[in-house]
C-alpha cells in the first residue's frame, strides 16, 4: 500500500471513490484493436515540473534501472484501465495549478480532489501501479492539445500497441487517434529519463483525424 498512500485515504476521507459509469462498463467489455507504438527518438531533459515533483516524491522517481516491459492487454487489464481512467477523471475537479497554488506549473498528487491534468494522469499511474500493472508500461507523456497548448497524459504501454489515458475524456484511445503532438515521455526503463516521441505515420492521422 506505500505507493498509493495518502491518495487513496484522501479520496476516501472526502468521499470521492464514484462507481463506474455505464461508459465505462460498455467500453470495458471490448478489448480494442491494435494500435501502433509512439516512435521512440533520442533522450530528452525532463519537464521541469517533474523535476520539482520528484524532491518531495522519492519513491516516484527513484529506483533501479528496469528492462522495458508491457502490459498484456486482456479482459482484466483493459477494464482495469477503463476503471481507472474513468473513476479519476470523474473524482477529481479540475483546477488550473495557477488558482490552486499560485503558480503556472506544479505536478503533485490531487489529495484533496482538485488537480489538472498532470496531477492527474499522475493519480492514475500510482493507481495502476498500486493494481500490480509495471512501472516501466505507464510513462507520463507531454503533449500539445487541440490548441496547441502543453498537455500531460499518461501511456500505457502494451501488447497491441501505445494507449492514453487522459483527463480531457474518458474514452481510452489510442495515441495516434488522439490528435495530439506528441513531444516526449518517460523512458521505459527508469522514471527519471525522458525520451522525445515522433509523430504517428500520415496513414494513421487520416484515419485519426477529428
Amino acid at each position: 500500500m506505500r505507493l498509493f498512500g495518502g491518495v487513496l485515504s484522501g479520496l476516501l476521507g472526502l468521499g470521492l471513490v464514484a462507481s463506474v459509469t455505464a461508459e465505462a462498463s460498455n467500453q470495458a467489455r471490448v478489448i480494442p484493436a491494435a494500435v501502433t507504438a509512439a516512435p521512440v527518438l533520442e533522450e530528452a531533459k525532463p519537464p521541469i515540473g517533474w523535476i520539482d515533483f520528484c524532491p518531495t516524491h522519492a519513491d516516484d522517481c527513484e529506483g533501479q534501472t528496469l528492462p522495458a516491459k508491457k502490459i498484456t492487454l486482456n479482459a482484466a487489464t483493459w477494464a482495469e484501465l477503463v476503471r481507472v481512467n474513468q473513476q479519476v477523471n470523474n473524482d477529481i475537479e479540475q483546477v488550473e495549478d495557477i488558482a490552486l497554488y499560485g503558480v503556472s506549473e506544479k505536478w503533485t498528487y490531487p489529495d484533496e480532489g482538485k488537480g489538472d491534468c498532470e496531477d492527474i494522469a499522475l493519480l492514475k499511474r500510482r493507481m495502476l501501479m498500486h493494481d500490480g500493472l509495471p512501472r516501466q508500461a505507464l510513462l507520463m507523456t507531454v503533449v500539445r492539445d487541440e490548441t496547441g497548448a502543453g498537455h500531460a497524459i499518461l501511456t500505457v504501454v502494451t501488447d497491441r500497441g501505445d494507449f492514453v489515458l487522459d483527463s480531457k475524456t474518458s474514452r481510452i484511445m489510442g495515441w495516434e487517434a488522439t490528435g495530439y503532438g506528441f513531444i516526449k515521455r518517460q523512458s521505459q526503463e527508469h522514471p527519471n529519463l525522458w525520451v522525445k516521441l515522433g509523430e504517428p505515420a500520415p496513414s494513421s492521422l487520416i484515419v485519426a483525424g477529428h
